[in-house]
């Protein structure tokens, strides 16, 4: 690994985590350079929905590019354009009664929140924006505001501006009723606040430490955004495209947000596509007023129209549902009576365990998740000082894989816990 020390950055990241050089990958599992085959527990990151290598997706791409199918072209108007935007309308959009146009900004998540920002502002002609304490939205400066992680935020260089924090329903402030705090910094003359463009939340704050918010919440942020004129982006980079056991995470809720953030898994196998849905009466917008030279990602289009194809004919949003009872059956069962003060939180497809009650300094989980990947399995951690296990595997995982990991996870608990 030594060109790797010796050339990169230090800014790299995960694979101090996972020490490994990987070559090839299939379905759940990464195959290192050795051969060694990692079940992934990660996918991306959120960006791997629907496996590494998805068969169908790949034999999509591949007869694209042995057609000679463009590959780089602006936001001109192409055919692999035309049939992604069609499959999204007709599949999507239209049957959940949802009516956004769509954006492509530059193919990265914080350029899809920067781009709402922007957005917010300009409609709204007022500067801030109201996120959450625990959020997290991006790296670029403007998203970088509205992110909460101090250890992220102090590397930004310069003040970080535009955004006022409001307490998430988490921990200290879980018994405390947060819209009706929002409402008085709204209508008190002295509370040194005004009214903002935009509030921004994630529906499950995932580097947040896995925290669903419930379905009364959200509908009352929904609703209180509406009294008072402000726009509701809901961030479903990570937990949107079925994460959640729905397309979009909010659904459940039954609020229809004014913007709503899409990358990761829109690009279908994990390649660069970021998508920003807006209510068409928000759409005033000049031309290049935002652009990006690589926002129109053919390769992306052909493989996130590809992957709606996957979502439907595999019925994956039943599949995660499935794979969720599963799931919480068994860390019921089997991880948290390892000790009283484990707990667990989660919905669809991307769930934590948390481990804070007993090591609030997160160095136990790191053990946990260091002998996890010794037993080949790689999982991420998030959360305050990464204290939380953040369960978060491809959605076409079996049964069968599912169990093979959550067994490796009980297996290193227990030892790291000298059970």
């Amino acid at each position: 690994m030594d060109i790797f020390e010796q050339v990169e950055s230090e800014v790299r990241s995960y694979c101090r985590s996972f020490p490994a050089v990987f070559d090839k990958a299939e379905g759940c599992y990464i195959y290192g350079e050795d051969g060694t085959a990692y079940l992934d527990f990660f996918a991306g990151a959120g960006a791997l929905n629907y496996g590494h290598n998805n068969p169908y997706i790949t034999d999509k791409l591949i007869a694209y590019l042995k057609n000679n199918g463009i590959l780089h072209a602006l936001d001109m108007h192409t055919t692999a354009k035309r049939s992604f935007l069609e499959h999204f309308e007709n599949s999507i959009l239209k049957p959940r009664g949802l009516d956004y146009k769509v954006m492509f900004p530059a193919p990265t998540g914080t350029n899809a929140v920067e781009s709402a920002f922007k957005l917010a502002r300009k409609v709204k002609k007022r500067q801030t924006v109201f996120a959450f304490t625990g959020a997290f939205h991006g790296m670029t400066l403007g998203a970088l505001a509205a992110t909460s992680n101090s250890y992220n935020r102090d590397a930004s260089g310069t003040a970080l501006q535009g955004v006022t924090f409001m307490p998430f329903p988490y921990g200290f402030n879980k018994s405390f009723d947060t819209i009706a705090y929002m409402e008085n910094v709204l209508t008190d003359d002295h509370s040194g606040s005004e009214i903002p463009a935009a509030v921004i939340v994630e529906t499950v704050q995932a580097e947040g430490g896995i925290i669903p918010v419930d379905t009364e919440w959200l509908r009352r942020l929904r609703a209180l955004c509406d009294k008072y004129g402000i726009l509701l982006i809901v961030d479903d980079i990570q937990i949107g495209c079925g994460r959640t056991g729905d397309f979009f995470s909010f659904e459940r809720a039954g609020i229809v947000p004014d913007m709503v953030t899409l990358s990761k898994s829109i690009g279908g196998c994990g390649l660069p596509m970021a998508l920003l849905l807006l209510k068409p009466e928000l759409d005033i917008w000049k031309p290049a007023e935002h652009n990006g030279t690589f926002r129109g990602n053919q390769l992306a289009f052909v493989a996130a129209d590809a992957a709606l194809d996957v979502l439907e004919k595999e019925d994956l949003l039943l599949h995660v549902r499935k794979a969720e009872a599963f799931l919480k059956d068994y860390i019921e069962k089997n991880i948290l009576p390892l000790d009283p003060r484990i707990t667990y939180r989660g919905r669809g497809l991307i769930y934590g365990i948390d481990f804070s009650a007993l090591d609030p300094s997160g160095e136990l989980a790191g053990k946990i998740s260091k002998l996890c990947f010794k037993k080949n399995l790689i999982i991420e951690r998030s959360g305050r000082n990464d204290t939380v296990l953040k369960i978060l595997p491809p959605l076409v995982i079996t049964e069968e894989e599912l169990k093979k990991g959550l067994q490796i996870i009980e297996s290193s608990a227990k030892e790291v816990l000298g059970k």
